[in-house]
C-alpha cells in the first residue's frame, strides 16, 4: 500500500462532512481578518466528541483529549512567546484530537509541505492582481505575518481525505 494510516477510516468519514467546512472557514477567515472564530474551535471540539464517541473505541476516544490538552500547553507556549497567534494554537488544539498518535510522523511531515505550500502560494498571489478579488483581506497587507489557519485547516483537511482512503 501507498500509504498507510492508523486512523480508523469510518471515524475519518464520518468527520468529513463536519470538519470539511470548518477547516474552509479556519482558512477564510484567517486569510481575510487575521483571526480565527472562537466558535470555528467549538464546532471542532463538538464535532470529535459526537463522532468520535460515537465511532472510535473509547480508549482511542479518551486518548484524543489528551493529544488536545498536549498540544493546547504547546500552543500556549508558543502564543506567549509570540510564535504563533492564539486561535491558532486554539485550532491546532481542537484538531488534535482527530489526529491518531501513530501518524504524528506522517502529519508532521504534511503539516512542512502543507505550510510551505500555503505560504508561498499566499505570497506569491499578494503579489498580483489576483488580490482584487478579495481586496479587503487583512493577510494581503501583513507582510510580517502569516494566516497560520490557511495551512492549518489544509493539513487537517488532507490528513482526514487520506485517512478516509488509507486509514486502518
Amino acid at each position: 500500500m501507498l500509504i498507510e494510516l492508523n486512523n480508523p477510516a469510518t471515524f475519518a468519514l464520518w468527520c468529513l462532512p463536519f470538519v470539511l467546512p470548518l477547516c474552509f472557514l479556519v482558512a477564510w477567515s484567517d486569510m481575510r481578518s487575521m483571526r480565527i472564530p472562537n466558535w470555528c474551535v467549538l464546532a471542532m471540539f463538538a464535532t470529535y466528541i459526537v463522532v468520535g464517541i460515537l465511532t472510535l473505541p473509547f480508549g482511542v476516544f479518551l486518548w484524543g483529549f489528551v493529544g488536545l490538552i498536549a498540544v493546547l500547553f504547546i500552543g500556549f507556549f508558543m502564543n506567549a512567546v509570540g510564535m504563533i497567534g492564539a486561535g491558532d494554537a486554539k485550532f491546532a488544539a481542537a484538531a488534535a484530537p482527530f489526529i491518531h498518535l501513530a501518524d504524528f510522523r506522517f502529519v508532521i511531515a504534511l503539516f512542512a509541505a502543507n505550510i510551505l505550500a500555503a505560504f508561498v502560494t499566499h505570497r506569491l498571489v499578494a503579489k498580483t492582481k489576483m488580490t482584487t478579488l478579495a481586496p479587503t483581506w487583512d493577510s494581503w497587507e501583513r507582510t510580517w505575518e502569516f494566516p497560520m489557519g490557511f495551512s492549518l485547516g489544509g493539513t487537517l483537511a488532507i490528513y482526514l481525505i487520506l485517512s478516509a482512503v488509507f486509514g486502518a
